[in-house]
């Protein structure tokens, strides 16, 4: 187990206005909108979510840096958990040739505006219950989804996590180092459920069995 950061410049680079967005806009009407994963969440407005999530493929650097990094070959099986529109699952195939691909979420409009070619790929299912029998994948990932979770919830996903997988995983979340970047994480987020430091978070880890990597998205 160890922390790799492949996100964190991704997410550097946004630049976003933290005060705005619990000034502008009510917070909890904005939040109860997003916990739907619906269009508003996804290509509605920037108060609901991501205000419009496009494929432009950013992602293939870091597919490539992924594969390379878990030595991903052609036959490997691969989960992504919470993969919405599947661009990230999408990359690493095309990164992969003849790598096998598997994402679940529990949008259905995610589902359903992912790259056309994934689609037969893709599950609607909840990372507490994964429909796939024990050590089924090669490499499991999940990218800013488990902090969604209560912490009931985050150790049964991260018990699925481990028990679906054969050897390799890697798991990202939202987290927060100094009072500074908490507030931030706090004014930013609509559908966070859990919110930990580092500390905290590799204690969940232990305690659920989670033997992967992970990697932490920071506001900084």
């Amino acid at each position: 187990m160890q922390e790799i950061d492949f996100f964190g410049p991704y997410n550097r680079a946004t630049q976003r206005d933290y005060v705005q967005r619990v000034t502008a806009f009510n917070k909890a009407d904005c939040a109860h909108v997003a916990k739907q994963w619906g269009q508003a969440y996804w290509d509605g407005p920037r108060h609901h979510g991501y205000g419009g999530y496009y494929y432009d493929g950013r992602w293939r650097p870091l597919a490539e840096q992924i594969a390379t990094h878990y030595a991903l070959k052609a036959g490997d099986n691969v989960l992504d958990i919470g993969c919405g529109k599947a661009f990230l699952l999408y990359e690493l195939s095309q990164a992969v040739p003849g790598l096998n691909v598997c994402g679940v979420d529990l949008s259905h409009y995610g589902l359903e505006h992912a790259q056309e070619s994934i689609k037969p790929f893709l599950h609607l299912a909840n990372a507490t219950e994964l429909p796939f029998e024990d050590a089924t994948f090669d490499f499991v990932l999940s990218v800013n989804v488990l902090h969604n979770l209560h912490n009931y919830d985050l150790m049964t996903a991260l018990k699925e996590v481990q028990r679906v997988s054969r050897d390799q995983q890697y798991v990202c979340v939202e987290s927060y180092r100094t009072e500074q970047e908490k507030a931030n994480l706090l004014y930013w987020q609509l559908t966070c459920e859990s919110f930990y430091t580092p500390d905290e978070w590799r204690w969940f880890y232990d305690l659920a069995g989670y033997q992967g990597d992970y990697g932490f998205i920071f506001f900084e």
